[in-house]
């Protein structure tokens, strides 16, 4: 027969006291972790990360674990098919590309000759100004017996040597059009503007012909020797030829127009 006595309730020095074990929670959560638990903590991160990758994964790989063959076979088929299409999207634009550079650097050629063309016709015209290799031509008046004459053919002799641009007095810029004419009390006046001697006439152009078109018998030199003045050529490496003339508007001509 069992005995069914009551037991005594344990001395009350034993019973734990109330919320006692709550206490202890709160401690134990307040108290700093150890590096071990940090550690430990960590892993577990780890772990529980790779874990869920893992899953995802296989989810993922999942897709295609009941397929039959015929649609894996379909599957395999329209993929070699985008990547075909993909491809050809590929070359198309590699060509459309090409193109496009070939077109620029065309463009950029043709723009490029276009201004060559307009510096060269505007060096000619005298409408920009221009630098380069050439001669300066000082000339001596003591008699101030050197006019329009002795001038003119002297410029004549220089266009006809091969001279590009050609500028008196750092004043004037002397193109086809320009005007020579006598000075009523001495000078020249060239392109409406009244000059004295000494002339300066800087020349572009190849230096060695140009000094040579004035020097041989009969020409500029010799008539200004006659005219009682005296030439000095200097072949220079470096002309700046700086004024410029406005390009005179036509009056009758007209350009024709472009098919």
């Amino acid at each position: 027969m069992t005995d069914q006595t009551p037991q005594a309730p344990p001395p009350a020095e034993h019973q734990p006291a109330p919320g006692a074990g709550r206490r202890r929670l709160v401690a134990a959560l307040k108290r700093p972790a150890s590096r071990a638990q940090a550690t430990v903590a960590v892993l577990l991160a780890v772990l529980g990360f790779a874990a869920v990758v893992q899953v995802q994964s296989n989810e993922k790989d999942d897709r295609y674990v009941g397929a039959r063959q015929g649609e894996l076979i379909a599957l395999i088929n329209n993929l070699s098919l985008a990547s075909r299409r993909a491809e050809q999207e590929i070359t198309q634009l590699e060509q459309t590309r090409n193109s496009l550079e070939n077109d620029t650097k065309a463009r950029r050629t043709a723009l490029d000759r276009a201004k060559e063309q307009a510096d060269t016709l505007a060096i000619l015209a005298g409408t920009i100004p221009a630098v380069g290799p050439g001669i300066r031509i000082t000339v001596t008046d003591p008699s101030h017996r050197v006019a329009t004459q002795q001038l003119l053919n002297g410029l004549e002799e220089l266009r006809d040597a091969g001279a590009e641009a050609m500028e008196i007095n750092d004043t004037v810029r002397v193109v086809a059009q320009t005007s020579l004419r006598d000075a009523p009390g001495g000078g020249v006046v060239v392109g409406g503007i009244a000059l004295d001697a000494p002339y300066s006439i800087d020349v572009i152009g190849e230096p060695h012909t140009l000094a040579t078109a004035l020097n041989f018998s009969g020409g500029f030199n010799f008539e200004v020797h006659e005219a009682g003045g005296k030439v000095r050529v200097e072949q220079l490496d470096n002309v700046q030829v700086a004024s410029v003339v406005a390009p005179p508007k036509p009056r009758y001509a007209d350009a024709v127009p472009t098919q």
